[in-house]
């Protein structure tokens, strides 16, 4: 089954609700026929949906979760969203906001919640706050997290319905879509082990992206060109060819202030590129060239002292890029390249939805450039047809967009492993001598020093602090015991951070731009910082230090394959430091004597 979605997911959802619809909803007792509570609920879904966006482009893309929770009369008591990776849940926030009135009451969510051994709370949090209903948009994408919450509830006397399964009317499926929508790149990931990727072009009323000189600043106005930045900031990378980078020199900045700060991507098969370019200035956004094994090694040696990542295929092509960026990690690609590369992408089926802004100009040129190069289509019945199909004026332009190919709904439950062992015991599922963990909401997402689970360590004045996660802690402690003003003001904005993700930016922002602000034993004492603050997570959280020994015998690897220092690397060239201290420290829970390896090693 497929779903067809109505108004691609970046589009702002305020005044989508029709007045008359939310009036009705609000006023009426969802109790009183089954027509009208269906109407009640959709709304309540729809407002899940629409609150769960609210941070994009504030943090890195993410699940995005809802939580609305009404009374029985119908009068909203509380509502949370999740701000990003490692923050509070927003069923959490949802509670907390409502107080007594949950009591009775019913939690409206947009996507079921993550429940799963290294984090319930979202789940306790509902059922200990005396919820009695809970009506869900959709169901987990994520196999490991499908229908867990679901049963929970379940299982603590909690009435559950999931839109399309208890509940079925014309009102529910547009609610559900709404959930489709704004999830639309965790259901990629999940369903086709690719992200979600948005083909973005502006283009003169006669089709041209340029004039024949080459010449394109500007063919959108000022209010296209905002929309795009916003687009920008909704995305994990930015992707061009080398002819943009070669022809335009774009900086590909997002200019939201503060916000999210997607990775600057170059495709270039032969790395024919200028030395000097916008996109190599890596002090406030980090830049990476993809390109063919073996490309101009000289070339690869400058972009590297400049601060550009290289990541080299042996056959450089959308569909592998793509791959790639899924065992990273990133939900959401936004592609803002020439015709050639964007045929190749489409091509490839790597795109699903298309944003094109329409400039009311003539440009003409026989040889001017248009959006997407040679798709080796001959006849008009060849077409690719978009779907679901919105206009939007946005100041003189008119936006177009669609969906190129339908996103899968993934109702359809994939067999787990024990069910596939049943019918066919010599498949392996999975090697279970080794243990991958990246993101948090990974099957072993808790052992990420970005997992929120708030510890309790003493901060550079020997203060009790609680901080909210590992990685609060860890960047913090790279300017202790400086008597410097800025050190202590960005040890100040770290603590205070609402998410990893800023803790991290506003970290590392400060390291790469004063690095010698950093304290000058960080080399050889970060290890030390990050196993302190590991062992007394671990340690405060039973049901995790009991996930940690349960991998007994299991190799721990951290899946980052960009970061060659903590991480395993994509090659496995990664020194992978933070499997190997999770095991240090699994092996001290187990009593057992281990010395970790490297403790003393030189970094770089």
């Amino acid at each position: 089954m497929v779903f067809t979605l109505g108004a691609s997911f970046p589009i702002i959802y305020a005044n989508r609700l029709p007045t008359a619809v939310t009036a009705a909803a609000t006023t009426t007792n969802p109790s009183s026929n089954s027509s009208t509570s269906h109407l009640f609920e959709a709304t309540f879904i729809r407002r899940a949906a629409e609150i769960a966006d609210k941070s994009a482009g504030r943090t890195a893309p993410h699940p995005n979760y809802g939580c609305i929770i009404t009374t029985s009369s119908g009068a909203v008591a509380g509502e949370g969203f999740l701000y990003g990776q490692g923050t509070e849940s927003a069923e959490i926030q949802a509670v907390e906001a409502a107080g007594e009135l949950c009591r009775g009451a019913t939690a409206f969510l947009n996507l079921e919640s993550s429940d799963c051994p290294s984090d319930n709370t979202a789940v306790a949090a509902l059922v200990q706050a005396g919820i009695e209903r809970v009506v869900v948009g959709m169901r987990h994408p994520l196999q490991h997290l499908r229908g867990n919450a679901v049963r929970a509830l379940r299982s603590q006397g909690v009435l559950v319905d999931v839109l399309g399964e208890e509940l079925k009317s014309r009102a529910v499926e547009e609610a559900r879509k709404e959930c489709f929508l704004v999830n639309a790149p965790l259901i990629c990931k999940a369903a086709s082990r690719v992200p979600f990727s948005v083909l973005k072009y502006a283009m003169t009323l006669d089709g041209k992206i340029a004039a024949s000189s080459g010449h394109a600043a500007w063919i959108s106005g000022v209010s296209s060109r905002q929309r795009v930045f916003q687009l920008r900031g909704r995305s994990d990378a930015v992707i061009v060819g080398g002819n943009t980078v070669r022809r335009d020199n774009p900086r590909l900045t997002a200019r939201h202030g503060g916000g999210h700060i997607p990775l600057r991507v170059v495709m270039s098969r032969t790395l024919d590129l200028p030395e000097e370019a916008n996109v190599w200035d890596t002090k406030g956004m980090a830049t990476m060239v993809v390109t063919q094994r073996g490309a101009k090694r000289s070339f690869q040696k400058l972009l590297a002292s400049k601060g550009v990542e290289v990541v080299e295929f042996d056959n450089l092509n959308p569909r592998d890029v793509m791959e790639y960026f899924h065992d990273r990690g990133f939900l959401s690609i936004l592609w803002e390249c020439g015709g050639t590369l964007a045929a190749s992408a489409i091509a490839s089926g790597v795109i699903h939805e298309v944003f094109a802004f329409v400039a009311p100009k003539i440009i003409g040129g026989r040889n001017a450039p248009s959006p997407v190069g040679e798709l080796g289509m001959v006849e008009m019945s060849q077409a690719l047809e978009l779907i679901d199909v919105q206009y939007e004026k946005v100041g003189k332009d008119m936006l177009i967009s669609g969906f190129l190919q339908p996103i899968l709904d993934v109702a359809p439950v994939i067999p787990s492993c024990d069910e596939t062992f049943a019918i066919d015991p010599t498949v392996t599922p999975y090697e279970s001598s080794i243990i991958f963990f990246y993101k948090t909401w990974d099957p072993y997402g808790a052992f990420s020093n970005f997992s929120r689970h708030p510890i309790h360590l003493a901060d550079e004045n020997g203060n009790d602090c609680t901080w909210l996660t590992v990685e609060h802690y860890y960047q913090a402690h790279k300017f202790v015991g400086l008597d410097d003003p800025v050190a202590q003001d960005c040890v100040e904005k770290i603590k205070s951070a609402r998410s990893p993700e800023e803790a991290a930016r506003i970290g590392r922002s400060m390291q790469r731009q004063h690095p010698k602000m950093i304290r000058s034993d960080w080399r050889t004492a970060k290890l030390d910082v990050m196993y302190r603050a590991l062992k007394c997570k671990f340690s405060s959280y039973p049901h995790l230090q009991s996930m940690l020994l349960s991998t007994a015998g299991s190799v721990l690897v951290e899946a980052s394959p960009h970061d060659l220092f903590w991480g395993g690397g994509r090659d496995g060239e990664g020194l992978n430091y933070l499997g190997r201290l999770l095991m240090k420290l699994r092996a001290e829970f187990l009593g057992q004597s281990s010395t970790p390896n490297g403790s003393n090693v030189e970094f770089n």
